[in-house]
Protein backbone atom coordinates (compact mmCIF):
# COMPACT_ATOMS: atom_id res chain seq x y z
CA UNK A 1 0.00 0.00 0.00
CA UNK A 2 1.50 3.72 -0.95
CA UNK A 3 0.28 6.63 -0.07
CA UNK A 4 1.64 9.72 -1.40
CA UNK A 5 1.43 13.69 -0.25
CA UNK A 6 2.05 15.71 -3.53
CA UNK A 7 2.43 19.21 -3.63
CA UNK A 8 2.25 21.48 -7.07
CA UNK A 9 3.64 25.03 -7.01
CA UNK A 10 5.37 25.47 -10.87
CA UNK A 11 2.95 28.83 -11.78
CA UNK A 12 0.15 30.59 -9.60
CA UNK A 13 -1.89 27.40 -8.34
CA UNK A 14 -0.94 25.84 -4.65
CA UNK A 15 -2.59 22.36 -4.79
CA UNK A 16 -1.78 19.38 -2.47
CA UNK A 17 -2.94 15.61 -3.25
CA UNK A 18 -3.50 12.86 -1.26
CA UNK A 19 -3.46 9.42 -3.43
CA UNK A 20 -3.52 6.23 -1.86
CA UNK A 21 -2.90 3.29 -4.03
CA UNK A 22 -3.85 4.88 -7.14
CA UNK A 23 -6.88 6.39 -5.85
CA UNK A 24 -6.58 10.34 -5.17
CA UNK A 25 -8.57 10.69 -2.09
CA UNK A 26 -8.27 14.60 -1.86
CA UNK A 27 -7.12 17.43 -4.32
CA UNK A 28 -7.17 21.54 -2.79
CA UNK A 29 -6.27 24.26 -5.06
CA UNK A 30 -5.77 27.66 -4.46
CA UNK A 31 -5.67 29.90 -6.81
CA UNK A 32 -4.44 33.58 -6.87
CA UNK A 33 -6.35 36.46 -8.31
CA UNK A 34 -3.86 38.88 -6.97
CA UNK A 35 -2.71 38.92 -11.10
CA UNK A 36 -5.56 40.02 -13.01
CA UNK A 37 -5.13 43.42 -12.81
CA UNK A 38 -1.34 43.00 -13.94
CA UNK A 39 -2.68 40.91 -17.29
CA UNK A 40 0.09 37.89 -16.55
CA UNK A 41 1.32 36.55 -13.32
CA UNK A 42 3.54 38.33 -11.91
CA UNK A 43 6.40 35.93 -10.29
CA UNK A 44 7.23 37.71 -7.24
CA UNK A 45 3.76 37.71 -5.75
CA UNK A 46 3.17 34.45 -6.73
CA UNK A 47 6.00 33.02 -4.93
CA UNK A 48 4.48 35.64 -2.08
CA UNK A 49 0.89 33.83 -2.08
CA UNK A 50 2.84 29.87 -2.55
CA UNK A 51 3.83 30.45 0.95
CA UNK A 52 0.83 31.89 2.27
CA UNK A 53 -1.09 29.22 0.77
CA UNK A 54 0.98 25.75 1.39
CA UNK A 55 0.14 25.09 4.91
CA UNK A 56 -4.07 25.48 4.93
CA UNK A 57 -4.01 23.64 1.33
CA UNK A 58 -1.69 21.06 3.11
CA UNK A 59 -3.72 20.65 5.45
CA UNK A 60 -7.04 20.70 3.92
CA UNK A 61 -5.46 17.93 1.43
CA UNK A 62 -4.83 15.57 4.80
CA UNK A 63 -7.99 16.26 6.41
CA UNK A 64 -9.88 15.27 3.78
CA UNK A 65 -7.71 12.27 3.05
CA UNK A 66 -7.88 11.26 6.76
CA UNK A 67 -10.83 12.55 8.55
CA UNK A 68 -10.50 10.53 11.43
CA UNK A 69 -7.07 11.13 11.82
CA UNK A 70 -5.71 13.16 14.23
CA UNK A 71 -3.85 16.54 12.81
CA UNK A 72 0.02 14.96 14.06
CA UNK A 73 -0.94 11.69 12.95
CA UNK A 74 -2.06 12.34 9.73
CA UNK A 75 1.38 12.90 8.56
CA UNK A 76 2.51 9.41 9.67
CA UNK A 77 0.09 7.82 7.27
CA UNK A 78 1.80 8.71 4.59
CA UNK A 79 4.93 6.84 2.53
CA UNK A 80 6.42 9.68 0.51
CA UNK A 81 6.17 13.25 -0.13
CA UNK A 82 6.11 14.59 -4.08
CA UNK A 83 6.42 17.97 -5.81
CA UNK A 84 6.79 19.32 -8.67
CA UNK A 85 10.43 19.74 -9.87
CA UNK A 86 9.76 21.47 -13.56
CA UNK A 87 9.11 23.54 -15.45
CA UNK A 88 7.69 26.41 -14.10
CA UNK A 89 8.25 30.15 -12.33
CA UNK A 90 11.67 29.45 -10.27
CA UNK A 91 10.40 31.39 -7.11
CA UNK A 92 7.13 29.03 -7.42
CA UNK A 93 8.69 25.86 -8.11
CA UNK A 94 11.14 26.70 -4.84
CA UNK A 95 8.17 27.17 -2.24
CA UNK A 96 6.92 24.04 -2.98
CA UNK A 97 10.20 22.11 -3.77
CA UNK A 98 11.80 23.81 -0.09
CA UNK A 99 8.70 22.80 1.99
CA UNK A 100 8.61 18.66 0.15
CA UNK A 101 11.89 18.52 1.14
CA UNK A 102 12.00 19.75 4.74
CA UNK A 103 8.58 17.81 4.82
CA UNK A 104 10.69 14.66 3.57
CA UNK A 105 13.60 15.03 6.26
CA UNK A 106 11.54 15.27 9.03
CA UNK A 107 8.69 12.62 8.82
CA UNK A 108 12.07 10.58 7.21
CA UNK A 109 10.29 9.75 3.96
CA UNK A 110 11.09 8.99 0.48
CA UNK A 111 11.03 12.31 -1.72
CA UNK A 112 9.90 11.64 -5.10
CA UNK A 113 10.39 14.44 -8.07
CA UNK A 114 8.03 15.12 -10.75
CA UNK A 115 8.29 16.39 -14.18
CA UNK A 116 4.95 18.92 -14.88
CA UNK A 117 4.33 17.62 -18.26
CA UNK A 118 4.98 14.17 -17.78
CA UNK A 119 2.17 14.99 -14.87
CA UNK A 120 0.00 16.71 -17.09
CA UNK A 121 -0.05 13.47 -19.22
CA UNK A 122 -0.51 10.70 -16.75
CA UNK A 123 -3.79 13.06 -15.35
CA UNK A 124 -5.72 10.63 -17.55
CA UNK A 125 -4.55 7.70 -15.20
CA UNK A 126 -6.69 9.34 -12.10
CA UNK A 127 -10.41 7.87 -12.92
CA UNK A 128 -11.47 4.82 -13.87
CA UNK A 129 -12.46 4.93 -17.02
CA UNK A 130 -8.76 5.19 -18.31
CA UNK A 131 -6.78 4.87 -21.54
CA UNK A 132 -4.98 1.44 -22.25
CA UNK A 133 -1.36 2.01 -23.25
CA UNK A 134 -0.24 2.98 -26.27
CA UNK A 135 -1.95 5.93 -26.18
CA UNK A 136 -1.07 9.71 -27.79
CA UNK A 137 -1.53 12.74 -25.48
CA UNK A 138 -2.11 16.48 -26.58
CA UNK A 139 -0.82 18.54 -24.28
CA UNK A 140 -1.62 22.30 -24.35
CA UNK A 141 -1.06 24.71 -21.92
CA UNK A 142 0.08 28.13 -21.30
CA UNK A 143 3.79 26.96 -21.51
CA UNK A 144 3.83 24.11 -23.25
CA UNK A 145 2.17 22.71 -26.86
CA UNK A 146 2.84 19.00 -27.18
CA UNK A 147 2.29 15.58 -28.81
CA UNK A 148 3.44 12.35 -26.28
CA UNK A 149 3.21 8.86 -26.95
CA UNK A 150 2.64 7.00 -23.81
CA UNK A 151 3.99 3.50 -23.97
CA UNK A 152 3.74 3.26 -19.97
CA UNK A 153 3.14 5.64 -16.94
CA UNK A 154 7.00 6.33 -16.80
CA UNK A 155 7.36 5.62 -20.72
CA UNK A 156 6.50 8.97 -22.48
CA UNK A 157 8.34 10.24 -25.72
CA UNK A 158 7.75 13.40 -27.05
CA UNK A 159 7.05 13.31 -30.52
CA UNK A 160 6.17 16.10 -31.65
CA UNK A 161 6.27 20.21 -30.40
CA UNK A 162 5.82 23.77 -30.51
CA UNK A 163 8.72 25.84 -31.92
CA UNK A 164 8.16 28.67 -30.70
CA UNK A 165 4.76 29.53 -28.45
CA UNK A 166 1.95 27.59 -26.88
CA UNK A 167 -1.47 27.58 -27.64
CA UNK A 168 -2.59 28.62 -24.47
CA UNK A 169 -0.29 31.71 -25.31
CA UNK A 170 -1.91 31.94 -28.97
CA UNK A 171 -5.43 32.19 -26.78
CA UNK A 172 -4.11 34.53 -23.81
CA UNK A 173 -2.23 37.26 -26.34
CA UNK A 174 -5.24 37.04 -28.79
CA UNK A 175 -8.05 38.00 -26.08
CA UNK A 176 -5.53 40.85 -25.04
CA UNK A 177 -5.92 42.39 -28.26
CA UNK A 178 -9.78 41.72 -28.03
CA UNK A 179 -9.62 43.86 -24.87
CA UNK A 180 -10.52 41.17 -22.84
CA UNK A 181 -9.25 40.90 -19.33
CA UNK A 182 -6.90 38.16 -17.56
CA UNK A 183 -6.71 35.17 -17.56
CA UNK A 184 -8.20 35.88 -21.56
CA UNK A 185 -8.77 32.29 -22.77
CA UNK A 186 -11.31 31.10 -20.88
CA UNK A 187 -13.40 34.30 -21.75
CA UNK A 188 -12.71 33.72 -25.89
CA UNK A 189 -13.75 30.47 -25.10
CA UNK A 190 -17.16 31.45 -23.54
CA UNK A 191 -17.61 34.20 -26.86
CA UNK A 192 -16.96 31.52 -28.93
CA UNK A 193 -20.32 29.95 -28.15
CA UNK A 194 -22.36 32.30 -29.27
CA UNK A 195 -19.98 33.16 -32.71
CA UNK A 196 -19.62 31.77 -36.44
CA UNK A 197 -16.20 30.60 -36.27
CA UNK A 198 -15.67 30.60 -40.18
CA UNK A 199 -16.72 34.26 -40.44
CA UNK A 200 -12.97 35.45 -40.23
CA UNK A 201 -9.87 33.73 -41.49
CA UNK A 202 -6.34 33.83 -39.81
CA UNK A 203 -3.30 31.96 -40.52
CA UNK A 204 -2.10 28.52 -40.06
CA UNK A 205 1.68 27.63 -40.13
CA UNK A 206 2.45 25.40 -42.22
CA UNK A 207 5.30 23.34 -40.10
CA UNK A 208 6.84 19.94 -40.79
CA UNK A 209 6.17 16.59 -39.22
CA UNK A 210 4.40 16.57 -35.64
CA UNK A 211 5.49 20.08 -34.51
CA UNK A 212 3.83 23.21 -34.16
CA UNK A 213 3.83 27.40 -34.41
CA UNK A 214 1.72 30.22 -32.95
CA UNK A 215 3.77 33.09 -33.25
CA UNK A 216 2.17 33.86 -37.09
CA UNK A 217 -1.66 32.91 -35.90
CA UNK A 218 -0.93 35.79 -33.24
CA UNK A 219 0.84 37.89 -35.92
CA UNK A 220 -2.25 37.53 -38.20
CA UNK A 221 -4.68 38.54 -35.58
CA UNK A 222 -2.72 41.73 -34.65
CA UNK A 223 -2.48 42.85 -38.17
CA UNK A 224 -6.07 42.21 -39.03
CA UNK A 225 -7.68 43.97 -36.32
CA UNK A 226 -4.69 46.77 -36.62
CA UNK A 227 -6.51 47.39 -39.98
CA UNK A 228 -10.22 47.82 -38.54
CA UNK A 229 -12.25 50.95 -37.52
CA UNK A 230 -12.82 51.83 -34.07
CA UNK A 231 -15.84 49.73 -32.72
CA UNK A 232 -15.46 46.77 -34.71
CA UNK A 233 -13.94 44.77 -31.95
CA UNK A 234 -17.02 44.90 -29.69
CA UNK A 235 -19.17 44.79 -32.85
CA UNK A 236 -18.22 41.76 -33.80
CA UNK A 237 -16.72 40.11 -30.58
CA UNK A 238 -18.22 36.95 -30.61
CA UNK A 239 -17.49 35.76 -34.11
CA UNK A 240 -13.95 36.93 -33.05
CA UNK A 241 -13.86 34.65 -30.42
CA UNK A 242 -15.14 31.66 -32.74
CA UNK A 243 -12.87 32.61 -35.36
CA UNK A 244 -9.40 32.64 -33.45
CA UNK A 245 -10.68 29.60 -31.38
CA UNK A 246 -11.46 27.85 -34.43
CA UNK A 247 -8.15 28.03 -36.06
CA UNK A 248 -6.13 27.66 -32.50
CA UNK A 249 -8.22 23.91 -32.52
CA UNK A 250 -7.98 23.32 -36.45
CA UNK A 251 -4.22 23.68 -35.78
CA UNK A 252 -3.77 21.00 -33.07
CA UNK A 253 -6.52 18.64 -34.11
CA UNK A 254 -4.53 17.97 -37.38
CA UNK A 255 -1.46 17.12 -35.92
CA UNK A 256 -2.85 14.96 -33.71
CA UNK A 257 -4.65 13.32 -36.39
CA UNK A 258 -1.32 13.05 -38.45
CA UNK A 259 0.50 11.46 -35.11
CA UNK A 260 -2.17 8.96 -34.86
CA UNK A 261 -2.40 7.99 -38.70
CA UNK A 262 1.77 7.62 -38.18
CA UNK A 263 1.94 6.02 -34.73
CA UNK A 264 -1.54 3.53 -35.41
CA UNK A 265 -2.26 4.40 -32.12
CA UNK A 266 -6.12 4.88 -31.27
CA UNK A 267 -6.31 5.70 -27.59
CA UNK A 268 -5.90 9.53 -27.97
CA UNK A 269 -6.42 11.99 -24.83
CA UNK A 270 -5.58 15.47 -24.30
CA UNK A 271 -3.94 16.99 -21.06
CA UNK A 272 -3.17 20.50 -19.86
CA UNK A 273 -5.17 23.96 -18.92
CA UNK A 274 -6.32 24.30 -22.40
CA UNK A 275 -7.76 20.75 -22.96
CA UNK A 276 -10.53 22.69 -20.15
CA UNK A 277 -11.33 24.59 -23.33
CA UNK A 278 -15.14 23.37 -24.73
CA UNK A 279 -14.57 23.92 -28.07
CA UNK A 280 -11.12 21.68 -28.12
CA UNK A 281 -13.66 18.89 -25.88
CA UNK A 282 -16.21 18.80 -28.72
CA UNK A 283 -13.70 18.94 -31.48
CA UNK A 284 -11.73 16.06 -30.30
CA UNK A 285 -14.90 13.81 -29.34
CA UNK A 286 -16.29 14.39 -32.76
CA UNK A 287 -12.61 13.70 -34.60
CA UNK A 288 -12.24 10.49 -32.30
CA UNK A 289 -16.08 9.28 -33.70
CA UNK A 290 -15.28 10.12 -37.40
CA UNK A 291 -11.81 8.45 -37.13
CA UNK A 292 -12.44 5.41 -34.97
CA UNK A 293 -9.93 6.66 -31.61
CA UNK A 294 -10.97 5.68 -28.63
CA UNK A 295 -10.95 8.92 -26.62
CA UNK A 296 -10.19 10.29 -23.21
CA UNK A 297 -10.53 13.90 -21.23
CA UNK A 298 -9.74 14.55 -17.78
CA UNK A 299 -12.70 15.80 -15.44
CA UNK A 300 -11.87 19.63 -15.66
CA UNK A 301 -10.33 19.68 -11.99
CA UNK A 302 -7.65 17.28 -13.38
CA UNK A 303 -7.16 19.84 -16.13
CA UNK A 304 -5.43 23.12 -14.95
CA UNK A 305 -2.86 22.79 -12.68
CA UNK A 306 -3.16 20.54 -10.01
CA UNK A 307 -1.64 17.99 -7.21
CA UNK A 308 -3.62 14.91 -8.22
CA UNK A 309 -1.67 14.92 -11.22
CA UNK A 310 1.81 15.10 -9.30
CA UNK A 311 0.20 12.81 -7.16
CA UNK A 312 -0.46 9.78 -9.11
CA UNK A 313 2.79 9.90 -11.09
CA UNK A 314 4.45 9.85 -8.01
CA UNK A 315 2.90 6.93 -7.24
CA UNK A 316 4.20 5.31 -10.35
CA UNK A 317 7.58 6.77 -9.38
CA UNK A 318 7.23 5.40 -6.02
CA UNK A 319 6.21 1.93 -7.31
CA UNK A 320 9.76 1.83 -9.55
CA UNK A 321 11.47 3.20 -6.42
CA UNK A 322 12.14 6.18 -8.52
CA UNK A 323 13.19 8.49 -5.54
CA UNK A 324 14.90 12.05 -5.46
CA UNK A 325 17.82 12.96 -3.34
CA UNK A 326 17.70 15.86 -0.64
CA UNK A 327 20.10 17.84 -2.95
CA UNK A 328 17.30 17.67 -5.84
CA UNK A 329 16.63 21.36 -6.82
CA UNK A 330 13.99 23.10 -9.20
CA UNK A 331 14.53 24.00 -12.73
CA UNK A 332 12.89 26.77 -14.19
CA UNK A 333 12.86 24.69 -17.64
CA UNK A 334 13.92 21.15 -17.95
CA UNK A 335 13.89 18.31 -20.95
CA UNK A 336 11.98 15.74 -20.26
Amino acid sequence: MATILAIESSCDETSASVCVDGKILSNFIANQTVHQKYGGVVPELASRAHMQNIVPVIDAALKEAFPEALPQNSLQNVDAIAFTQAPGLIGSLLVGAQFAKSLALSLNKPLVSVHHMQAHVLANLIEENRPAFPFLCLTVSGGHTQIVLASGPLDLKVIGETIDDAAGEAFDKSAKLLGLPYPGGPLIDKHAKNGNPLRFKFAEPQIPELNFSFSGLKTSVLYFLQKQEPGFIEANLDDLCASIQHTIINILLKKIKKAAQQTGVKNVCIAGGVSANSGLRNSLKEMGEKQGWKTYIPKFEYCTDNAAMIAITAYYKFMEKEFSSLEVGPTARSEW
